[in-house]
């Protein structure tokens, strides 16, 4: 390679302090060494860094182009020393962590802000996933921990968990859904008559979950809870939405909750993690995710 690391903080120096003399005094090299390093990457690349007609060297164009781009590369480079050592200490380079469509990420914002305070070399990566899409971001290995997830697959080789709580549910229309006039309970002849509001399940290699949906029931299906609530603020259908996104909506009237004939209004949510991700950084957020500060504000206690 004719770039020249060396040479790249050789300009750096020079730049900040003014001479040869001054630079290598920095570097506690000689000021001939320096030069020598400097003349050399010149003479390889074919170009000129440094204009030497005057008492001192100063950088011409190209010279200027190198300092400023150099910079950025030996910023790169130093990150890369960092990071290295980082990793070598048993703190993973990347963290994938699988949230599920029902947990407001509001709840994890003071993790993630603890998190950075003394581990800024983890890149975090959150995905947003759908029932059983959470699940098979742990088995396809595209992501290292779960949070929130419901309905635990039959099979989870490879994979722990603990549960969270009982996300609780509540069946929830808006005042002027016809279902919102019938007495209670209502039967799961009437409500098959009126289209149920689902959240699109994200997984894409097996056949998916349709939480409480009934058979031949209509369903327009949306991609997070927030839309599922807005759709059914709107009238536009029926359906389960948890307890805690509903309340507000249910206090001020602009949602009502309605009794159903036979129904399951909760399930148990789990933290879980792919048990090859044993690194510093998924060690922390299992054991932080498990306490997180407004857990008992979504799930009701095992």
């Amino acid at each position: 390679m004719r770039l020249n690391l060396e040479a790249l903080l050789i300009l750096d120096a020079l730049d900040r302090h003014g001479t040869f003399a001054a630079a290598a005094a920095r570097l506690f090299k000689t000021a001939s060494a320096l030069s020598y390093t400097v003349q050399k990457m010149e003479s390889d690349m074919k170009i000129t860094l440094l204009d030497r007609s005057g008492h001192r060297a100063t950088f011409t164009p190209t010279g200027r182009l190198m300092l400023e781009k150099g910079r950025a590369l030996l910023r790169a480079v130093n990150d890369l020393e960092q990071q290295a050592r980082y990793v070598e200490s048993g703190w993973e380079s990347t963290l994938i962590i699988s949230v599920d469509a029902s947990v407001p990420f509001a709840l994890l914002t003071p993790l993630v802000d603890e998190f950075y305070q003394h581990h800024q070399h983890t890149q975090l990566q959150f995905r947003h996933d759908v029932l059983a899409g959470c699940w098979e971001a742990l088995m396809y290995g595209e992501a290292d921990i779960l949070f929130g997830a419901v309905q635990e697959p039959a099979t989870r080789k490879g994979v722990g968990c603990l549960p969270l709580g009982w996300l609780e549910y509540v069946f929830a229309i808006a005042p002027h859904h016809p279902l919102a006039s019938l007495p209670e309970p209502l039967l799961r002849e009437q409500i098959r008559q009126y289209r149920a509001v689902t959240v699109h399940d994200s997984s894409r290699h097996g056949v998916g979950i349709d939480l409480r949906v009934l058979d031949e029931q209509k369903t327009l299906s949306v991609y997070d809870f927030h839309a599922k609530l807005q759709a059914q603020l709107a009238g536009l259908g029926c359906g389960y939405l948890p307890r805690y996104l509903a309340a507000p909506c249910l206090a001020d009237g602009t949602l009502v909750e309605r009794q159903l004939d036979s129904e399951c209004r909760r399930d148990l949510a789990y933290l879980a993690w792919n048990e090859n991700a044993t690194g510093n950084a998924a060690m922390w957020w299992r054991e932080k995710l498990q306490t997180v500060p407004g857990l008992r504000d979504i799930y009701v206690a095992p």
